[in-house]
């Protein structure tokens, strides 16, 4: 199906200032336009707003059959005919060229050109001769590589373009020889190639294949004959001998068939490679990857067998990543590569365009209303000519493009239009006996002729185009010049202005709330990415315009998406994303449409806001609009409204608002423990220490913890990268620091926030700075102990406990709050906890340690430092091996750090009741001098 919308894509229109009538023409780089008539080449330069002026003219060999421009090495490639032969020329240098009378040099292909020449080669136009062995028939030049493709009866040659140094300042363009295609059962009436891809369409078939380079590969490819057996002819049952019975009274009609990938080998076409080159390392060796082999069937329902049903048009087009579109105005790289690759073809009625890198898939069918003559394909419009009209086509191939630079684009975080979506005529326009069309940068270049009758071609049968058979293909002879034509420069607008255009006329669909709106605003995104993929024709200023146009666009589609109650409305998050709009900004975009007096929310906004809510970002609404979103929310997802109350962005709601909307929700139907929390943290920030109570209340401390697993926000949230404890966990600090702790651990182990994380958020919640340890965090460690949580490493975990007690012990400092368990309870509870020696009960009881504090901290080292870490060193070092020396020197720092830190008596609780008494001596003895030294 193709849409039609009446848009402007088509600006000013120039007349190209030609004397003679063209034949041929074509145009390329930047401002390059050739002109071929008769036995002439004119060239202009096409620049600026009616600005098209003669650069300069040369003579050709004889009538121009084909041109080419390649804008890699800046040469033009011609076939020409003189005395009913037919030659290749290449015209280098062709700039330098001022007058028609200048002097030009003919070299053959390969000649070496010796250095006093320089100077020659320099100042004048160079024309290199490449001879064949059959006549050329059609030619191509690679867009980014500047090698020529050359199409003969029964090969393709391929000239590989190269540099002739001269001297150490100077090198000429030159070719070689560097290939050979041979293809039998196929001649070639169209041929385009692009890095390495090589198309090629007869009247009713098309091939592509590949040219693969084989490092493996030591040795030339040689040519090798085709096999006599015909696979296709095999299988479609179709012998030699039925074949043998067409004559003036049988035609054979062949299936059409569609091969797609290595299938397209069974084609019978044989395609065998023959390397000419010579022995130069930048020689590559090829094999041959199959991609698509089509054959069309002519329609045979009319007695009468039309002679125009063929095809034309073939091109492939590259699709270059130059940089991402949405790098926020940031400087896009200049430098090309190919991202996608496209192949176009058609009939009179109906054209195909298909994607050829890594998988090769039909993309799009146009189908046209009238019958067309040629067709030009760009990265954003397909141009096609009738004979009255010049038609502008929308097509997909940036949309294909970003999705083989990205095939997740279609996520939370970015998106694309589908390249399913229906193709649209943006322009029919009106243009007088049009006869043959080119295009290059911004330039379609149009040849209309008054008189509307075509001269006919010298052509075969009709019944020829229905087989491969006896193919024969004749270069159509040009006509006699005859007055009433005109060649003109159609210029498409910019990108930019065309895009402004959609978007106004999408308003038209805006108040139906129609797929039409969405489908126009695709297409202007569509058309502003393309231009972006090619950035490097773009000037400074384009690119930051068209970023902002992108940017714009992507609103424009989230606004779609997020009005639209449709199947794609989640789309609306990823494209608000992608435009820069912060959540207040879409927020004051929105529409709030009635029904039956009611306001109706539509899921895609429903579903930016809920994600962007959760995302956490550094954002904080307005009262006003945290109101609009709790009512939002209320009416049309009330199960969400909790977890929407404890994101950061809703920082400023009235809690009185909130408890109003709280108090109305009917918890039967989830969770009313996340309810109730909820109503205690806003209670709590209206200051009514009562009513937080009660809700606080009302649940025993194991479904609290519940509640605080479903929403970790409750307690813990994120603002610009950092931890920020809430006021409910400020409350509980102070009032119920078990029920804190507990829920912590209760996240931990649901995966709800990291160890890491755990650890800071104590730390910020009692005001340490990172070097000092809170005794909360001291409980939640103790905890993870008795918990056994998978993911905490224990010797971590017992190093970081430790490290803790010998700290206070050493300094006499005691924990800041009281510890939430005793070490009876951590011996009870946990079995890395071991029980205390009698004798150290007895010492720790006494007068001397009358601090319980201390006391406590003690008997948690021993048993966990003793019974852990100790024992495990000196029985590592009694087992010797390579690393005895290390334990045993690990040992002896141990032991001089605690006996420093340590009083004698503590320092005699935690050595170890066996072991050798000279070795401990020193310790022992430095320990008890410390005092008296002091």
């Amino acid at each position: 199906m193709v849409q039609l919308y009446n848009l402007h894509p088509f600006g000013s229109q120039q007349v190209v200032p030609c004397k003679l009538e063209p034949e041929r023409f074509c145009g390329g780089g930047r401002d390059a336009l050739f002109v071929a008539a008769g036995c002439k080449v004119e060239a202009f330069a096409v620049a600026g707003q009616e600005l098209c002026q003669p650069r300069c003219a040369f003579s050709t060999l004889g009538r121009v059959l084909c041109l080419a421009y390649s804008e890699a090495g800046d040469y033009l490639a011609a076939i020409e005919e003189k005395n009913k032969a037919t030659f290749l020329r290449a015209y280098v240098n062709w700039r330098s060229k001022r007058t028609e009378n200048c002097r030009v040099c003919i070299r053959m292909v390969g000649h070496k050109v010796e250095a006093p020449f320089s100077d020659t080669f320099r100042d004048q136009m160079s024309i290199i001769e490449m001879p064949l062995s059959e006549a050329p028939l059609c030619i191509s030049c690679c867009p980014m590589k500047g090698d020529l493709l050359v199409g003969c009866t029964n090969k393709l040659v391929l000239f590989s373009l190269k540099y002739q140094l001269i001297s150490e300042e100077f090198s000429i363009l030159d070719f070689e020889r560097s290939l050979i295609i041979h293809i039998d059962n196929i001649i070639p009436v169209e041929i385009s190639f692009c890095v390495g891809y090589v198309a090629l369409m007869s009247e009713l078939e098309v091939l592509i294949v590949k040219l693969e380079s084989d490092p493996k590969s030591g040795e030339s490819v040689n040519y090798q004959p085709p096999k006599t057996n015909n696979p296709m002819k095999q299988t479609e049952g179709i012998s030699n001998e039925a074949l043998q019975l067409e004559s003036d009274d049988f035609v054979i009609c062949q299936k059409p068939v569609e091969l797609l990938g290595e299938k397209s080998s069974q084609s019978g076409i044989s395609v065998t490679l023959e390397s000419t080159g010579l022995a130069d390392k930048t020689i590559k060796y090829y094999h041959i990857q199959h991609l698509l082999y089509k054959r069309f069937a002519p329609d045979i329902s009319s007695l009468v067998l039309s002679d125009d049903i063929r095809l034309h048009s073939l091109q492939l087009l590259p699709i270059y990543q130059t940089g991402s579109p949405t790098s926020d105005g940031k400087k896009l790289s200049q430098e090309k590569e190919l991202l996608s690759l496209f192949c176009f073809f058609s009939l009179p009625h109906v054209g195909y365009l298909y994607m050829v890198v890594k998988s090769v898939e039909l993309m799009s069918v146009y189908q046209y209303p009238e019958k067309s003559q040629q067709a030009v394909l760009t990265p954003q419009f397909l141009h096609v000519i009738t004979s009255n009209n010049l038609q502008c086509f929308t097509v997909r191939c940036s949309a294909a493009a970003a999705r083989e630079e990205d095939p997740y684009v279609d996520t939370t975080l970015k998106a694309c239009p589908p390249v399913t979506m229906d193709v649209c005529a943006l322009r029919i326009q009106l243009f007088i006996g049009l006869k043959a069309m080119c295009h290059f940068k911004n330039h379609l270049i149009l040849l209309t002729k008054a008189d509307p009758e075509a001269i006919p071609e010298t052509r075969e049968p009709s019944k020829r185009l229905l087989s491969r058979k006896g193919t024969t293909v004749k270069l159509k002879t040009p006509p006699v010049a005859e007055a009433g034509w005109n060649l003109y420069v159609v210029d498409t607008i910019s990108p930019v202005q065309l895009y402004r255009e959609m978007v106004d006329y999408s308003n038209t669909y805006k108040t139906a709330r129609t797929q039409s709106c969405i489908h126009l605003l695709s297409e202007a995104h569509l058309l502003v990415r393309a231009a972006l993929m090619d950035a490097s024709q773009l000037e400074p200023g384009e690119k930051a315009e068209l970023l902002e146009a992108f940017k714009e666009s992507c609103g424009h589609l989230g606004d779609c998406y997020s009005r639209l109650d449709t199947q794609h409305s989640h789309l609306a998050l990823p494209y608000y994303k992608m435009s820069g709009l912060s959540m207040a900004e879409v927020l004051t975009r929105a529409d709030w449409p009635l029904e039956a007096g009611l306001q109706k929310y539509e899921r895609g906004l429903i579903f930016y806001i809920n994600h962007s809510l959760y995302e956490n970002l550094d954002e904080e609404l307005s009262e006003e609009l945290a109101a609009k979103v709790v009512q939002m929310f209320h009416e049309a997802e009330p199960r969400q409204l909790p977890h929407v109350l404890c994101s950061p962005s809703m920082k400023n709601i009235n809690p009185v608002t909130a408890m109003s909307y709280l108090s109305k929700l009917d918890t039967s139907g989830f969770s009313s423990i996340l309810v109730t929390l909820t109503k205690a943290a806003m209670a709590l920030k209206m200051g009514d220490l009562d009513m937080h109570r009660n809700e606080m209340q009302s649940y025993p401390e194991m479904k609290l913890v519940c509640g605080f697993i479903l929403e970790p926000r409750l307690l813990i949230q994120q603002r610009r990268g950092q931890i920020v404890p809430t006021e409910l966990a400020v409350h509980l600090k102070d009032i119920q620091p078990g029920l804190l702790v507990a829920s912590v651990l209760g996240l931990q182990k649901n995966n709800k926030i990291g160890i890491e994380e755990a650890d800071s958020f104590f730390k910020v919640l009692c005001g340490k700075d990172k070097d000092t340890i809170p005794q909360l965090l001291v409980d939640l460690w103790e905890a993870q102990l008795v918990a056994g949580l998978p993911d905490v490493v224990l010797q971590e975990l017992f190093f970081k406990l430790t490290s803790q007690y010998i700290w206070r012990l050493s300094k006499m400092q005691p924990p800041d709050t009281t510890p939430l368990r005793t070490s009876e309870d951590l011996i009870n509870a946990c079995s890395h906890y071991g029980l205390i020696y009698p004798w150290v009960n007895v010492l720790i009881s006494s007068d001397f340690l009358a601090d319980k504090s201390y006391t406590e901290d003690l008997s948690k080292l021993q048993t966990l430092w003793w019974k852990k870490l100790l024992p495990e060193l000196c029985h590592r070092i009694k087992c010797g091996g390579e690393k005895g020396q290390l334990y045993l020197s690990s040992l002896k720092e141990t032991l001089s750090v605690v006996a420093v830190e340590l009083e004698l008596r503590d320092f005699l609780n935690v050595l170890p009741e066996d072991g050798t008494a000279a070795f401990f001596l020193p310790y022992l003895l430095y320990c008890s001098r410390k005092k008296s030294l002091t």
